[in-house]
């Protein structure tokens, strides 16, 4: 396996990011480059995905990007850690277990910091239950090119909350959006290194 693990330090522009993975994406088809794990963080900026609908948009003020993931609406902002992708699913050929081993790494990783989490079929992303309240804490948005899966997943660590409020997120208005400070105040300096590990690991499978 022959993944190149890219960190960004600093926030890095929406559109830099998904230009630099159409990129690599073609380079990757063609041989010419390594598969790509990239973990970083954006300023705030509202996305959505193929199959949002406007009327998610509760806040008509703010402004939407619209992208060709999958999914529907939401939002990236300090505080929330990313992590890209482009990665060769010719010789596997099988989106859902690849959705699977996304939703097994996040889990693995946060279960290391005693979170428990669950994936639900019927809503896509990482969920948190607490007190009957269940709320997301890890968006998943992937989209298969040439059998080369791109874009990726966002775990909600600090980020600001209020801003969900202005959306319905990921389309789904019965439950609430969360952070991994607002369900146990520790540190996760470590979480970045404990995810690219988990993902490798789980990749193998």
């Amino acid at each position: 396996m022959n993944i190149e693990i890219k960190k960004s330090l600093k926030p890095v522009n929406y559109f830099d990011a998904i230009n630099l993975l159409e990129s690599r994406l073609q380079q990757l088809y063609e041989k010419k480059e390594k598969e790509l794990i990239w973990t970083l963080m954006h300023n705030e900026i509202f996305t959505a995905g193929s199959s949002y609908n406007e009327n998610e948009i509760i806040d008509k003020s703010i402004k939407i990007i619209k992208t060709n993931r999958g999914g529907k609406i939401t939002c990236h902002a300090p505080g929330q850690l990313v992590c890209y992708f482009v990665l060769d699913l010719r010789d596997k050929k099988d989106v859902r277990k690849f959705i699977t081993v996304i939703e097994k790494t996040i889990k693995d990783t946060l279960n290391f910091f005693k979170i428990e989490t669950f994936s639900d079929k019927k809503n896509i992303g990482i969920w948190h239950k607490n007190n009957d309240q269940i709320k997301k804490v890890a968006a998943i948005g992937v989209r298969v090119s040439k059998w080369i899966a791109y874009h990726g997943f966002a775990i909600n660590i600090n980020n600001n909350l209020e801003q969900y409020k202005k959306i319905i997120p990921c389309g789904i208005s019965n439950r609430g959006v969360t952070n991994l400070k607002e369900i146990k105040n520790q540190d996760y300096s470590d979480l970045e290194n404990k995810l690219i590990e988990k993902f490798i690991i789980n990749l193998k499978i």
